[in-house]
């Protein structure tokens, strides 16, 4: 093996949001990652491996000393002992905030998804030590790239589809959203931290803002006045059935917790690689007109 060979990384879940943007990074200072995903995929300098998570057995990779993980942590935490090859010395682990903050949700599926998380955490560390690899899982917050995200996007969407919004309590909660490509900044700074070895990090964006003012954002990064209306919690839980086919997706609990503070300390990360993530500043489709 050559000493190229010796520093390869592999990126799983290098087709997605934070995923793809260690890929470039990655690129960028010179390494040719390897890369799986579920679709067959093509670029210079990457080579790309077709492959499941959930079908461990089929997976086979040259050597590689590190591993970023962005996709399912649950299926990783399955898949890992078919991954593990000696040259692995590093891997970082993307799970949420949402194991902290969701884990008491009034709703049973998220409480057994984060359950299944929590869980999923706790064996790849087993699975790490046992094998002598130093690991890190790091935990964001609300993540967004506008355009593309699965949090900040869809709200947008409604925005731009009703030209209001409402906030249940009068969006009181705080919120630290986190861009997808801070992450991966994080993500690399960590996999080469030897303070950041073998811990658990929170991932907080730059900013501190209420749901309300997070929302307002939104409101001008797509370059409309802000309209939001206020809803007492209790209209809110009465009248969910109502509302419910204008918030596709919704559920009573994505309501009410406008109202309660998830908040993390970004200390220990900026402490030990340098964790500075910036402002929550949105920028969407400037076409986007106030809806008459």
């Amino acid at each position: 093996m050559s000493s190229a060979d010796a520093k390869r990384c592999l990126v799983i879940g290098a087709t997605g949001l934070v995923g793809g943007h260690i890929l470039q990074l990655l690129l960028r200072s010179g390494q040719r990652p390897l890369a799986l995903s579920r679709s067959r995929m093509s670029a210079a300098n990457i080579d790309w491996f077709c492959g499941d998570l959930a079908k461990p057995e089929t997976l086979n990779f040259p050597a590689f000393t590190t591993l970023y993980c962005t996709a399912d942590a649950i299926l990783l935490a399955d898949a890992l002992p078919a991954i593990v090859n000696p040259s692995l010395k590093r891997i970082v682990v993307f799970s949420s905030t949402s194991v902290m903050t969701k884990r008491d949700s009034e709703i049973a599926g998220e409480r057994e998804l984060l359950g299944r998380l929590a869980e999923a955490e706790d064996k790849i560390v087993r699975a790490c030590t046992r094998s002598d690899i130093e690991w890190t899982i790091l935990r964001p917050t609300l993540i967004y790239e506008p355009g593309r995200d699965t949090n900040i996007t869809p709200l947008s969407r409604l925005i731009r589809r009703y030209g209001f919004m409402p906030l249940v309590g009068g969006g009181s909660g705080l919120r630290q959203p986190v861009h997808a490509e801070d992450l991966a900044i994080g993500a690399i700074a960590a996999a080469s931290s030897s303070s950041a070895a073998n811990k658990f990090y929170s991932l907080p964006g730059g900013e501190t803002l209420t749901y309300r003012e997070m929302i307002g954002r939104i409101f001008e990064g797509m370059g409309l006045p802000r309209r939001t209306i206020p809803i007492p919690v209790v209209i809110w839980r009465a009248g969910f059935v109502f509302a419910k086919p204008l918030f596709p997706g919704a559920n009573v609990a994505m309501g009410t917790r406008m109202t309660r503070d998830m908040i993390f300390d970004s200390t220990p990360a900026s402490r030990d690689f340098g964790w500075n993530p910036r402002s929550f500043r949105p920028s969407f489709d400037q076409s986007v007109k106030t809806p008459s």
